[in-house]
C-alpha cells in the first residue's frame, strides 16, 4: 500500500509539473530557483524536464523493497545535497552498459539495488553544501558510503571511483530540504564498477590504465605524443592492439622509453590503432588481409598497413599474436597482443604475408641480400609491384632473362606511389639494360592498374614505412620494344597495325630479338597515333615496308643523351640516315626525304633490347634512291 500511495503521489506531481511547464515558456533546462524553494528535492526534480531520467531512476530503484529513495529525498526532517545527473548523463551511462538499453532493463531486485547504490552515491545527508563552500581536493562522503573528490580547476567537478569527472552545469538550486547541483555525468562508486564488471564499458585509455599488465603501454602513450591518451578517449571507434608489459620489455631490450625519439615512439604506438570496431570474430571470418593503422605512411594522406592472418590464432604482421581478444570499450575494442609491432618496411610486409613466399624466396635465393638490404632502407622510398605466389608458379622465363634483373623490374626507386596517383604513364624501374640504362615500365589505368600490358594489380596500396607495395597477378618480364608498342595502345596502336599489316615482313619477330643477338639492340622512332592520322595517304605494300624500316636503327641503343646538334645517325634499316637538331631540351629530326619538322614527343622508353622515342610525325625515306 505504501508503494501504491507513493506512485499515486508521483503521478499527481507529474501532472502538477506539466501544469507548471504550461505556464512557463522557458527552456526545460532553465531552473527557476525561487520556485523550488517551496518544493522538496523530489518535487524539484519532477518539475525539471532535464531531470526526468533521474526521477525515473529513483522510481525504478524503489521497486526493490530494500529501497525508499523517493520518500527519503522528500523528507524535510533533514537536509540533503544532491548531485543530479542530467538526462544526457543517464543516456551516456546507458550507452556504456552492454545489454542495457534503458532504465527498464534494471528489472531484477539485485539490479534495482545496484541502481539505488549508484543514486545514493550522488547524495550527501545532513548538510546543504553550496558550490562556493567546496574546496579543491576536498573529500565528500556520500549516503552510499564511498566518497567523492572535489576539483575546482576550471569549474566545479566531482571525481568518482573510476577516476572520471562530472562537471556541475547548474549549481546551487535551493529546495525546501536541501541543495541540488545538476551535473553532466552519472557518478559510479567502486561497488557499482565491481558489480558491472564485463558490462560497464570504459574508454580505451581508461581500460589500459586499469589493467596492471598494460602499464608500459600507458607509460608509452604519455611519453610519446602527450595527446594520445586523450585521442584514445575520443569517440572513435578504434581497434587497439595493446602490447603487454612483457612485450614492451622485449621491444625495449634494456633501453628506456626516453631513448626512443618521441616522433618514432608516437608512430609505433599509432601503428597499433586501427579505425573502426573490429572484433576477432570478424577477423577470423575474413581469414587474412590488410587494414590501415593511424601511423603515417611515406606520402601525404597515406597510413601504414597492417597484415592480419588467422591460420594460427589472430596474428599481425607475422610478429604479434592476440593473447586476450575483444576487450570491449565504449569507443571501440582492445585486443591484447604479445609483441610490440614495429613500423614495417617493405621486406617486413613481404615476410608477413604467406602469399608472397615465392617472392621472398626469389629475392633471397642463394643467400642474396641485395634486395633485402635495398628494400629495408629508410634512405629511399620505393614502389614495389609484388608478384603473388601463383604468379611465380605460372612464370616460365621464356627469354631466359637474368632473374635478379627481372625482380629489379618490379621496383621503382625514389618514389612511393599510391594507386590514386598512378595514371597512363611511363616510369623507370631498378632493372637495367646492357648499357646500364634503367628500364621503363608502362602503367595503364583504363581498367584497373595494368603494367606493361600483362600484369594487373590485385591488391593495391599496402603501405610500408619506406614505400608502397602493390600485389600483382603476373611476373613482369623484361620488356622488348614490341612489348611497349603493344601495351601502349593509346599511343601506338596505329604503329602496331602497320607493323602487322598483311604483306609486311615479320617486324614483330625481328624487334623481339633478344639483346646481344643481331640485329638487336634497336633504336625505334615510333610515330604516335596522331602522326598516322595526319597522313594524307597511308602507304601500303613495299612503300609501307620502306617507311617502317626508316624508323628503326639496328645494332645501337641510342638514348637522348647520346644525341647532339647536327648529329647524323647510322643508317636506318631502310638505308637512309637521320639528322638531329637540338634547341634547349627539344629534339627534332630531319628524315631521309628532307622533312625537318619531326619532333621527339617522348624520349627514352627503355626496353631490354632497345629504346623507343615517340615522334609526332611519320618519317619518309628518300624515294629518289
Amino acid at each position: 500500500m505504501r508503494k501504491l500511495f507513493k506512485l499515486n503521489v508521483l503521478a499527481f506531481m507529474a501532472l502538477f509539473s506539466l501544469f507548471l511547464s504550461s505556464c512557463n515558456d522557458d527552456d526545460e533546462n532553465v531552473v527557476d530557483e525561487e520556485m523550488f524553494t517551496e518544493f522538496n528535492i523530489v518535487e524539484s526534480a519532477q518539475a525539471t524536464g532535464d531531470l526526468s531520467s533521474l526521477v525515473a531512476a529513483l522510481i525504478k530503484a524503489d521497486l526493490s523493497a530494500n529501497n525508499d529513495l523517493v520518500n527519503t529525498l522528500s523528507s524535510t526532517n533533514t537536509e540533503f545535497t544532491v548531485f543530479a545527473p542530467s538526462n544526457q548523463a543517464f543516456a551516456d551511462l546507458l550507452s556504456r552498459l552492454d545489454g542495457y538499453d534503458s532504465l527498464e532493463d534494471f528489472d531484477t531486485v539485485a539490479e534495482q539495488d545496484l541502481l539505488a547504490s549508484i543514486l545514493t552515491y550522488h547524495v550527501v545527508a545532513g548538510a546543504s553544501v553550496r558550490s562556493g563552500d567546496l574546496t579543491d581536493g576536498q573529500s565528500v562522503p556520500t549516503v552510499q558510503g564511498e566518497s567523492l573528490t572535489v576539483s575546482t580547476d576550471g569549474g566545479v567537478f566531482f571525481e568518482d571511483a573510476a577516476g572520471e569527472l562530472a562537471q556541475v552545469t547548474t549549481a546551487d538550486v535551493e529546495t525546501a530540504n536541501g541543495i541540488v547541483h545538476i551535473i553532466d555525468k552519472v557518478l559510479l562508486p567502486q561497488e557499482a564498477i565491481d558489480a558491472l564488471n564485463g558490462v560497464l564499458l570504459f574508454s580505451i585509455t581508461d581500460l589500459a590504465i586499469s589493467n596492471p599488465n598494460l602499464s608500459s603501454l600507458v607509460a608509452a602513450l604519455i611519453a610519446a605524443d602527450g595527446d594520445l591518451p586523450n585521442v584514445l578517449k575520443g569517440a572513435g571507434p578504434f581497434t587497439v592492439l595493446a602490447p603487454t608489459d612483457e612485450a614492451f620489455a622485449t621491444f625495449l631490450n634494456g633501453s628506456a622509453l626516453s631513448d626512443i625519439p618521441t616522433p618514432v615512439l608516437t608512430q609505433v604506438l599509432l601503428n597499433h590503432v586501427i579505425s573502426g570496431n573490429i572484433s576477432s570474430e570478424a577477423l577470423i571470418a575474413l581469414g587474412s588481409g590488410y587494414r590501415s593503422t593511424l601511423a603515417d605512411g611515406p606520402v601525404a594522406d597515406s597510413k601504414i598497413s597492417i597484415y592480419f592472418d588467422t591460420d594460427n590464432g589472430v596474428e599481425f604482421n607475422g610478429v604479434s599474436t592476440v593473447s586476450a581478444p575483444d576487450v570491449k570499450a565504449i569507443n571501440g575494442v582492445v585486443h591484447v597482443v604479445d609483441a610490440v609491432i614495429g613500423l614495417p618496411n617493405i621486406v617486413d610486409h613481404a615476410l608477413a604475408n604467406s602469399n608472397l613466399n615465392e617472392l621472398v624466396g626469389a629475392l633471397t635465393a642463394g643467400g642474396n641480400t641485395t634486395f633485402t638490404t635495398l628494400l629495408s632502407s629508410t634512405d629511399e622510398s620505393f614502389t614495389v609491384f609484388a608478384p603473388v605466389n601463383s604468379a611465380f608458379a605460372d612464370f616460365t622465363n621464356p627469354d631466359n632473362n637474368e632473374i635478379n634483373n627481372i625482380l629489379s623490374n618490379h621496383v621503382i626507386v625514389g618514389t612511393a606511389a599510391l594507386s590514386s596517383s598512378l595514371m597512363n604513364m611511363y616510369v623507370k624501374t631498378a632493372a637495367t639494360n646492357a648499357d646500364d640504362d634503367a628500364l621503363s615500365m608502362y602503367i595503364n589505368t583504363d581498367d584497373g592498374v595494368v603494367l606493361n600490358g600483362e600484369s594487373k594489380v590485385a591488391i593495391a596500396d599496402i603501405v610500408a614505412a619506406n614505400g608502397i607495395i602493390h600485389a600483382v597477378d603476373k611476373v613482369i618480364d623484361l620488356p622488348t620494344v614490341v612489348d611497349f608498342a603493344v601495351a601502349d595502345a593509346e599511343n601506338f596502336s596505329s604503329l602496331v597495325g602497320a607493323l602487322t599489316a598483311d604483306g609486311q615482313p615479320d617486324f614483330v619477330g625481328t624487334l623481339s630479338t633478344p639483346n646481344g643477338t643481331s640485329p638487336a639492340p634497336f633504336t625505334v622512332f615510333a610515330p604516335l597515333n596522331s602522326a598516322f592520322e595526319a597522313l594524307t595517304t597511308v602507304p601500303s605494300g613495299e612503300d609501307l615496308t620502306a617507311v617502317l624500316q626508316h624508323h628503326v636503327i639496328t645494332g645501337a641503343n641510342i638514348v637522348s643523351g647520346d644525341l647532339s646538334d647536327g648529329l647524323v645517325s647510322p643508317a636506318t634499316l631502310e638505308g637512309d640516315t637521320l639528322t638531329f637538331s637540338i634547341t634547349g631540351e627539344a629534339v627534332s629530326i630531319t628524315d631521309g626525304a628532307g622533312n625537318s619538322d619531326i619532333n621527339i614527343a617522348v624520349a627514352n622508353v627503355q626496353a631490354i633490347n632497345g629504346v623507343i622515342h615517340a615522334i609526332d610525325k611519320v618519317m619518309i625515306p628518300d624515294t629518289s634512291n
